[in-house]
């Protein structure tokens, strides 16, 4: 399953209440929001980041600036967080990845220090899609095609760790085969190669493809 948690920097409480109330009574937000969205364009967490800012553009009646900043397992955008001042107005929307890399790989930032959870913005599970041209209806023919290919069957990933990632690892382990993890910067780009052919199979966010199931150019 995966949650989206929308953040905010953990010392903006401690900051205001140190300020005094001059600072603590005056009207939030007082400037545009930076909202970070650390995956590429057109991937599923993009996609609620832009609904969630539109809404809180209308809520707040600011600017709510969606800005991609891709990369890194999604290291670089959050990271752009971490070293925003921590003023409340430069917020970041993630998904378990953001646990993940804590465990993985080191960062410049405390992935639970450093940050403050505002809300669960969303939750979804995922689906299995393969392109057209793999010889499998079924989950079952898809299981006994990957035996027969040990390490030659390709799957997507929108990142490392994450909810693209770990489905197919568990798979792979469940199964009993083995798939090779070709990993993107977010879902948009592994969707567009799985469609093009350049990969065969992904664990995906339903939002991300159901539209491309439905049309036949992509088979869950």
């Amino acid at each position: 399953m995966t949650v989206f948690n929308f953040l905010r920097m953990a010392t903006v409480g401690l900051l205001l209440a140190l300020a005094g109330p001059g600072i603590a009574q005056q009207a939030y937000p007082s400037k545009p929001i930076r909202f970070i969205s650390p995956y590429a364009p057109g991937a599923a967490t993009d996609a609620i980041a832009r609904l969630v800012g539109q809404k809180l553009n209308e809520a707040w009646s600011v600017p709510v600036l969606v800005e991609n900043r891709a990369g890194g397992n999604t290291v670089i955008g959050t990271e752009a967080v971490a070293r925003s001042a921590p003023d409340g107005h430069t917020i970041v929307l993630v998904g378990i990845t953001h646990v993940a890399n804590a465990s993985l790989i080191k960062t410049s930032y405390d992935a639970i220090k450093d940050f403050a959870t505002v809300a669960t913005v969303t939750s979804n599970e995922t689906v299995l899609v393969v392109h057209p041209s793999v010889p499998a209806n079924t989950l079952q023919e898809f299981i006994a095609l990957a035996k027969s290919k040990p390490g030659q069957l390709n799957y997507a990933t929108s990142s490392t760790a994450g909810p693209t990632h770990l489905p197919a690892e568990l798979f792979n382990i469940v199964a009993g085969i083995k798939m090779q993890q070709i990993p993107y910067k977010g879902g948009g780009p592994a969707t567009t190669d799985l469609l093009g052919g350049q990969v065969q199979a992904m664990f995906a966010i339903p939002s991300n493809v159901v539209d491309h199931v439905k049309s036949g150019r992509l088979r869950a």
